[in-house]
């Protein structure tokens, strides 16, 4: 039986979650590599292939241009995965569609360059069907391996949908309210693991938001408990969430 054919895109993106793959040196991914055949990797090789079982996509889709490339993607591919922030969500990127003025304040002189225009910054979703996100910041590379290990089996993915606190309780972390901090984990999706509270960093979840988040309150516990001005906590939310926020509608997001 031939090995289900994998290939890896980038759009708008620092391409730092197939930098992530490249590294993944471990047993784990080794042993994935026996079960799959890699056909297209930009950023480690120069082949291409037609056909496509399984296309992960990273970066989000800011360029109307990039839309047919993103079609040709989803014709080719039997699976579609978005993986990382940018291409589950919009990301960082999602920061500059309620900034009118972000590319001067980016780049300055150069602003105007012509390879600079871009749209909002969308999910890959916003332009095709995805089938499974891996979220992240970059992504958690166990949580990759997963989702292709049950597609591989058969077996439909299960991607989180709970907040981070969850994890953090689960491993007895401290919270970061009870030692004067503030943390966005009430209402950040999980399946990290909860690494950046257990190291004395609050969580931005750069994975996004769990379904329907509670935003009042989020921004409620950051100004009263995290001890963030009121503006501070009412952009918080804006790093990595852009496009989850309630305000986000008018993007048709």
């Amino acid at each position: 039986m031939s090995k289900p054919k994998v290939a890896f895109f980038d759009f708008t993106c620092c391409e730092g979650c197939q930098i992530e793959l490249t590294n993944y040196g471990d047993s784990a991914f080794l042993e994935l590599l026996n079960h799959i055949e890699i056909v297209e990797f930009r950023e480690a090789m120069t082949e291409k292939a037609d056909h496509i079982d399984i296309a992960f996509v990273e970066g989000s889709f800011s360029r109307e241009e990039d839309r047919a490339r993103l079609e040709k993607i989803r014709q080719r591919a039997s699976i579609v995965i978005a993986y990382g922030s940018c291409a589950t969500s919009g990301g960082i990127n999602a920061m500059k569609n309620d900034t009118n003025d972000y590319k001067q304040n980016v780049y300055g002189k150069d602003a105007n360059m012509p390879h600079l225009d871009s749209q909002i910054a969308l999910p890959v979703s916003a332009a095709i069907k995805v089938d499974y996100n891996v979220h992240g910041c970059p992504m958690d590379k166990y949580e990759l391996l997963d989702i292709v290990s049950h597609l591989l089996h058969g077996k439909t993915p299960v991607i989180p949908n709970y907040p981070v606190c969850v994890e953090c309780k689960r491993r007895e972390t401290i919270c970061r309210y009870d030692v004067g901090d503030h943390c966005m984990g009430q209402v950040a999706r999980s399946g990290c693991g909860a690494p950046c509270p257990a190291d004395g960093i609050p969580c931005e979840a750069c994975r996004g938001f769990v379904d329907s988040p509670n935003e009042v309150a989020l921004k409620k516990v950051l100004k009263e408990k995290g001890k963030l001005p009121e503006r501070w906590a009412e952009r918080k939310s804006k790093m990595f969430t852009a496009n989850h926020r309630s305000d986000a509608k008018k993007l048709g997001v």
